[in-house]
């Protein structure tokens, strides 16, 4: 921290600029409350859906459609997701999805008949829309202000944050009467794009302060990407043909099922691909719908339908991965008095159970807890009075000072945690025998990190919340003797009976995983 600190009073404080971010600040300001947003971009560009296109879990309030939208996923996700929560996202999600229509002006794609089709969204324009309508309710909006921890009154309740105006050179204490997270997952700067300010600090954030996780075993997501290019759009690649490097195909590989074949294969020969099943229409509907996916491949001067490139898998973690912070409620507090979390901070499980959301399910997630989150911290703020709450002297925030002679630097700590999570043979083909000793290299690390971080204070705390989500994900993992959704262990194979409950999981340094109680879901 530095000398200078700007001092700020308001009811509903929102740490994260993306969707959820925005629904959030947006309900929170309709419902009366003054609002102040801390992005640590730029709110509107930063995060995974500024940088791209994305589906919509948007379905129509027709039984039958419902019905076959929830179904959907169950299995792939180990039928660990909730049909009630299920059902509220939809709903909300529609009604969303209408007023980003009516309110925000959206131009959604039209089809023969002239009706908007609302069942994706540019990631750019939704943003742009999102931040104009935040701004028009009266929010505040701090960017490039990331978030170093919460602050809490007295009586335990979260009473504010504190972080940084990096462009601005000062410190920032911001006093409220409640708090919603939104900042987002982990991806543990793997270079995925737009998931660069996605390291975990939020989550970091609320376990400081007690809050606890669930789903963290399944936060292993890892997405297809050219070998030249950081674009995630893993659904285009359910057109494609995958080959080994000597042009013959390799069997079994796959986008939706498949993708352990092609990380086994990484580990010894480079993988090439062509979308070769795409026909001339949906070739076309593929350009107009994720222009940005095309343009490294026109920049390179391949032609991604009919010659071969070499790919890659990124990790994307919490981001496109399930796990983050357990919900006491359809409320989406997170049982701390004054916290509330939305988005990719957030666990899906959910509406997800053990499997991804991908694209349209994790959208439908970030709108709906976004919008359930800022109603119920407005409502917060509300019945705690008008006085705010009082901060005893020098409210603590749980990580050591970020910097001190001879510490470890963030880089270093940021390398020495990718090199136990990104590489494929750990984290995605799973195994006990090399999940034990990398949890160990983690929980070693995070000893030396307990003695101080040097680097920038923003830095520093991106590498201490990439090292706990590091290991709370090691020790979820471990914990979950079977294969389930995205979790696969080689040396548990197939899912077992006695595994189906959801996995709670929390702790600085000592961390633990626990069955995890049902959240309630509203009528």
């Amino acid at each position: 921290m530095t000398t200078d600190v700007l001092e700020i009073d308001t009811d509903v404080l929102v740490a994260g600029g993306g969707p959820a971010g925005t629904w959030a600040a947006l309900r929170a300001a309709d419902s009366g409350a003054d609002v102040v947003l801390v992005d640590k971009g730029w709110c509107g560009a930063s995060g995974a859906t500024a940088s791209a296109g994305t589906g919509v879990w948007y379905v129509e309030p027709d039984p039958a459609a419902r019905e076959t939208a929830m179904a959907s996923r169950e299995a792939l996700g180990g039928y660990l997701a909730d049909r009630g929560w299920m059902a509220r996202v939809l709903d909300e999600t529609y009604a969303g999805m209408n007023e980003l229509s009516a309110r925000g002006r959206y131009p959604f794609p039209r089809d023969d008949t002239g009706r908007e089709i609302r069942r994706g969204v540019q990631g750019p324009e939704y943003m742009r829309r999102m931040r104009a309508l935040v701004r028009r309710a009266g929010v505040r909006i701090l960017d490039h202000s990331p978030l170093h921890g919460l602050l809490t009154a007295a009586d335990g309740s979260v009473a504010g944050a504190v972080g940084t105006r990096r462009q601005a050179g000062v410190d920032y204490r911001v006093r409220s009467r409640a708090v919603v997270l939104a900042t987002g997952g982990c991806a543990f700067a793997s270079g995925a794009l737009g998931c660069d300010v996605d390291t975990g600090d939020g989550t970091l954030a609320a376990a400081e302060v007690g809050a606890h996780l669930s789903g963290m075993e399944f936060s292993n997501a890892y997405a297809i990407a050219p070998a030249h290019s950081t674009v995630t759009k893993t659904a285009y690649y359910s057109y494609a043909t995958f080959y080994r490097a000597d042009g013959t195909v390799l069997e079994g590989a796959g986008s939706t099922r498949g993708r352990s074949v092609i990380a086994r294969t990484l580990l010894s020969e480079p993988v090439l691909c062509r979308l070769d099943h795409a026909g001339p229409p949906e070739q076309a509907a593929m350009r107009r719908g994720q222009p940005n996916f095309f343009l490294p491949f026109d920049r390179a001067g391949i032609d991604p339908f009919a010659d071969l490139f070499e790919i890659t898998l990124l990790a994307e973690g919490t981001v496109r991965g399930t796990g983050g912070l357990a919900l006491a409620s359809t409320e989406c507090d997170t049982g701390v008095p004054g916290l509330y979390a939305a988005g990719d901070v957030a666990s899906r499980e959910y509406i997800c159970g053990g499997f991804t959301g991908g694209g349209s399910h994790n959208a439908a997630w970030a709108l709906s807890s976004g919008s359930w989150a800022g109603r119920a911290a407005a409502r917060y703020a509300s019945a705690s009075g008008r006085a705010l709450p009082t901060l005893p002297s020098g409210s603590p925030v749980a990580v050591p000072a970020p910097s001190g002679r001879g510490r470890l630097a963030a880089r270093d700590v940021v390398r020495a945690v990718q090199d136990e999570v990104l590489p494929y043979e750990k984290n995605f083909l799973r195994h006990g025998e090399r999940l034990t000793p990398a949890l160990g290299r983690l929980d070693a690390l995070w000893a030396e990190v307990r003695e101080g971080v040097d680097g920038e204070a923003w830095r520093a705390r991106e590498a201490v919340a990439m090292t706990a989500t590091a290991r709370w994900m090691y020790a979820a993992a471990l914990a979950r003797e079977e294969s389930r959704g995205m979790h696969k262990r080689e040396d548990r194979p197939g899912a077992d009976p006695a595994w189906h409950v959801r996995l709670d999981t929390g702790g600085l340094d000592d961390v633990w995983v626990r069955p995890a109680a049902p959240a309630a879901v509203a009528a």
